[in-house]
């Protein structure tokens, strides 16, 4: 227990050091950039590739409910829904996790290993500032990106399996696709993928940051980044989702 508080207490210093650095001068933009353009390129394949295929067995499983009901007209509403709050945001933060996420661990991980960041301190070179705040970002940025074309590509998904294979009318899917979706779902959604991005950059760096052991410190930095991220923003989400739909 007092390894856990100790543990959580270097990650809160952590965390306020990272904070102080993101809103005080300079910034290295040219990091922050570049890092957002190579998680956005990396990540947006495998989101589409699993958002799409969601939307469509929402499109399928609704609509064996609904027909029971004669409801079919409701299934536009439970896809645009499920897709904006829900579905889109966790996956599309689930899939940044594994990839960014692992990804920045192992760097700074081997960074560290190596003493590079040891030897920017040396040269007075901040390494929070330069090498964990660009990061940490450029994730808040790409996380509502990646979630924008999560989004469409599940509205696309839910169309193609309910009109397309299950010929349900498209004027009338289409009518009925925003019937119960506000700009708040939107907005709520993006604002979550914002925080997830967040915390999966928070927890990555931190655990790369502070990578002991060699390889296998590394390789253990990596796997209790994906683990702690994913676990992190899944409590993260449902009191997003309590406090912004719960109502």
């Amino acid at each position: 227990m007092i390894d856990t508080l100790a543990a959580l207490g270097r990650f809160g210093v952590f965390v306020a050091r990272v904070a102080w650095r993101s809103v005080t001068p300079p910034w290295n933009a040219t990091d922050f950039f570049r890092h957002a353009w190579t998680v956005g390129i990396r990540c947006v394949g495998p989101v589409l590739a699993v958002t799409f295929p969601f939307g469509m067995v929402i499109g399928l499983q609704g609509l064996s409910i609904f027909d029971m009901f004669g409801a079919q007209r409701l299934l536009p509403s439970l896809i645009s829904v499920a897709i904006l709050r829900e579905i889109s945001p966790v996956l599309a933060s689930v899939l940044v996790a594994a990839q960014a996420g692992s990804s920045y661990a192992a760097e700074l991980g081997a960074m560290r290993i190596k003493e590079e960041l040891d030897a920017t301190e040396v040269m007075a070179v901040d390494s929070i500032r330069w090498h964990v705040v660009p990061r940490v970002l450029a994730l808040i940025l790409a996380c509502p990106i990646l979630n924008t074309f999560g989004d469409i590509a599940g509205l696309t998904g839910g169309f193609v399996m309910a009109v397309g294979i299950q010929g349900e009318n498209a004027g009338v899917f289409m009518a009925n696709l925003w019937t119960f979706v506000h700009v708040g779902d939107l907005v709520g959604g993006i604002f979550k993928t914002a925080v997830f991005g967040c915390i999966i950059g928070l927890i990555a760096c931190y655990h790369g940051f502070y990578a002991t052991g060699g390889a296998a410190g590394v390789g253990k930095g990596v796997n209790d980044t994906v683990v702690r991220a994913t676990l992190a923003f899944f409590a993260a989400n449902y009191i997003l989702t309590s406090a912004m739909f719960g109502a």
